[in-house]
């Protein structure tokens, strides 16, 4: 069952029930996936690894402003921002959690043969590529740091 066949089907179970934090969630991503499908050069298919990056691009734009609405004390619009989030990263592949990251890191170290912060690229290169849907790049990338600077 494709991403978008399970949308529709959760946004029916939210109709019915009268859910609206998973209604404005889930017609959100219905959107997103279907100016994807739609967008110039995509076909009107969209690939399993292309519905991940959209999912995690709608997260991090809602983590964005939720940090936004903190920042300035609209403690309802935030509220809404982390409902959403809840909603979309059902979607997502399992994150790891920072322990396995460091694992799965130091892993990725180990192979490229990185010793100093000035290896940064050379890991991160691996790294989004391997972790990619399993964790943000934010993340990996403070890790990335943490780990070489040691």
């Amino acid at each position: 069952m494709s991403l978008e066949q399970k949308i529709m089907t959760d946004l029916k179970t939210a109709m019915l029930a009268k859910d609206e934090k998973g209604l404005r969630a889930l017609r959100a991503i219905k959107a997103a996936i279907l100016l994807a499908k739609t967008s110039e050069g995509a076909g009107g298919e969209l690939k399993e690894e292309d519905e991940t990056k959209l999912l995690q691009k709608l997260v991090k734009q809602r983590k964005d402003s939720l940090e936004i609405y903190q920042q300035q004390n609209r403690s309802d619009l935030a509220q809404k921002e982390q409902e959403e989030i809840e909603v979309i990263e059902k979607f997502l592949p399992k994150q790891l959690s920072p322990d396995e990251l460091q694992l799965e890191i130091k892993k990725i170290i180990a192979e490229t043969g990185a010793t100093s912060p000035a290896d940064m690229g050379k890991v991160m290169g691996v790294a989004a590529k391997r972790l990619a849907g399993k964790a943000d790049g934010k993340t990996i990338s403070a890790s990335v740091k943490e780990l070489l600077s040691k």
